[in-house]
């Protein structure tokens, strides 16, 4: 078995300050195998924000994979957005916008949805693609393929955003080189569940954070997910400070089962 913290959607620059300590206390705590960062680490990709953001991961003992959300390109630099919208990023997150993680149980590949020419809107290119179903490849079977991205690559009806450029055809080719999970953010909102995304491939199982640390809640109490990974079993908890309490509690456990047809519910 396999632990895996998921946070998303971190906002330094607009946090709840009473949560960061108790979110640093239970993951060290949990001792998860990797602790995943869907991106949107900062409010608006200033220096003092990603500063705190790094200083934030400094304190995760666990390993870290960790990639860019939309939020972490500056907004209202324009020209640095549009000549080195990464590189507050790089400087103080990681070179690596798309980094990888594997062991003997799992293949974690991070992938960069973010356009910096979008602001909310995100996008995923064939490159991408390719270069996460080599690492799936190169990673042999029998571990679990994770994607790590920031924005979902399908949303429910009610979301009014526009969905990812490219995300039809890109889920198509993840479900073909095999990919078991893909855990995201973006939308503040959290959800687990199983999703047939591309028509004669088995069913790859979706699992979205809120946001772990940000003021700008909507609807939702700030939240993150422990999973508990297993050849063919993953059981999410979901965990909450609820009622704008000052420390997170479990909320919910949902558990899911991989079969011929991929992933389905079991409780």
């Amino acid at each position: 078995m396999r632990k895996i913290v998921h946070l998303s959607d971190l906002h330094f620059g607009r946090v709840r300050h009473d949560l960061v300590d108790p979110l640093i206390a239970f993951v060290n705590k949990a001792a998860p195998d990797l602790v995943a960062v869907s991106g949107d680490l900062t409010q608006r990709a200033r220096h003092a924000q990603f500063e705190e953001a790094r200083a934030f991961l400094d304190r995760i003992v666990a390993p870290c994979i960790v990639v860019p959300g939309n939020h972490d390109v500056p907004l209202d630099r324009i020209g640095v957005r549009l000549l080195a919208p990464y590189a507050r990023y790089r400087r103080w997150i990681g070179a690596d916008l798309e980094p990888c993680f594997s062991d003997e149980r799992l293949t974690v590949v991070g992938l960069n949805t973010v356009s910096p020419l979008d602001w909310q809107r995100g996008r995923i290119g064939a490159r991408a693609i390719e270069r996460t179903c080599a690492a799936f490849a190169a990673g042999g079977d029998g571990r679990t393929r994770i994607v790590v991205a920031h924005h979902p690559f399908i949303q429910p009806p009610e979301v009014k955003k526009a969905s990812m450029r490219g995300a039809t055809t890109g889920v198509a080719a993840l479900a073909r080189c095999g990919t078991d999970i893909i855990l995201s953010g973006h939308l503040h909102a959290w959800r687990a569940e199983p999703a047939l995304l591309a028509e004669g491939h088995r069913r790859m199982l979706l699992i979205q954070a809120g946001t772990g640390l940000s003021t700008r809640l909507r609807g939702e109490d700030n939240d993150f997910n422990v999973l508990s990974v297993y050849p063919a079993k993953v059981t999410v908890e979901h965990y909450a400070a609820r009622s704008r309490a000052s420390e997170f509690a479990l909320t919910s456990v949902v558990h899911f089962h991989r079969d011929s047809a991929g992933w389905s519910r079991t409780d």
